[in-house]
């Protein structure tokens, strides 16, 4: 496919990286947001325009890419009055961006493909800078073909883009990946906590642990929060906890129970309770060493 005209709804930090970078490499884009700063700043720079609604945006596009926060919020754009379901063209192709239930995405998808339109799931790894340089890692997944008519365009926004398989397999393995460093800094933030309570220096307990088989970068950012009060790690307790969220429901779909996921989601859980959904994850320390007191 060259050069197709993109949709793309969702101009926050990520999206609105994507975005640009695919705004310097020539494409042209309609777009949507609440916030009408982000939408004026994508404007400014030109060959773009806004849509009303997703049903219009669709009906502009040729790819519809989806940088959104929850399933909820993506089914309501599919699905409303004005929806992309009722807008989309036939041999059009949406991309989720996001991190959603895989249930969801399959359901999707076997709508779309009912009205002659194709889906890819293709939830990203890596920061908003590496989107405004085309640098993410791309999770993507969906049927072969119509992942090879969209791969060009992926690789413009992506280092290392990987195909998992069927529908739903890019956000698996977001869930699942989430899950493991989700439950490192959960693990190492409880470390420090209690190494702290024990009268055991946190700068020493890093030290040891990082020349061993336990360091990582998780490991890292936990420290840069726990020893020396710099919160690094731009993913916050609020997005941990909705992934978590949805990693256990779609255990719960598989027929699995997940009780490990189980203690790091109500541990994160506590801490939006405790008012800390939006710091960083690592900042989960401070709830690990006060709950005590």
């Amino acid at each position: 496919m060259s050069k197709p005209t993109i949709g793309f709804i969702g101009l926050g930090l990520m999206g609105g990286n994507m975005v640009e970078n695919l705004q310097k490499k020539g494409f042209s884009l309609v777009v949507m947001d609440l916030n009408k700063d982000a939408v004026k700043a994508v404007l400014e720079r030109g060959n773009a325009e806004e849509a009303g609604s997703p049903k219009q945006l669709a009906e502009a596009s040729d790819i519809i890419m989806l940088c959104l926060t929850t399933s909820e919020v993506v089914e309501k754009i599919v699905y409303g009055d004005d929806g992309i379901l009722t807008g989309i063209r036939s041999g059009a192709v949406l991309i989720d961006f996001g991190t959603s239930i895989p249930a969801s995405t399959r359901r999707i998808g076997k709508d779309l493909a009912a009205k002659g339109a194709g889906m890819i799931d293709a939830p990203l790894g890596r920061t908003p800078a590496h989107a405004k340089d085309g640098l993410l890692n791309i999770m993507a997944a969906g049927d072969r073909e119509t992942f090879d008519k969209v791969k060009p365009v992926l690789e413009q926004q992506g280092e290392n883009v990987f195909y998992l398989g069927a529908l739903g397999a890019g956000h698996t393995t977001k869930l699942i990946n989430n899950f493991m460093g989700m439950t490192t800094v959960c693990t190492m933030s409880q470390a420090f906590a209690v190494a702290d309570r024990a009268g055991v220096d946190r700068q020493q307990l890093y030290d040891i642990m990082s020349t061993g088989p336990s360091s990582s970068p998780f490991m890292t950012f936990c420290k840069n929060y726990a020893v020396d009060g710099v919160s690094d790690l731009g993913f916050s307790i609020n997005n941990a906890n909705k992934d978590l969220s949805y990693f256990l429901k779609m255990a719960e779909d598989i027929g699995v129970r997940a009780e490990i996921a189980e203690g790091t989601a109500r541990n994160l859980q506590a801490a939006v309770d405790a008012g800390m959904g939006q710091g960083n994850v690592p900042e989960i320390f401070d709830y690990f060493l006060t709950r005590g007191n």
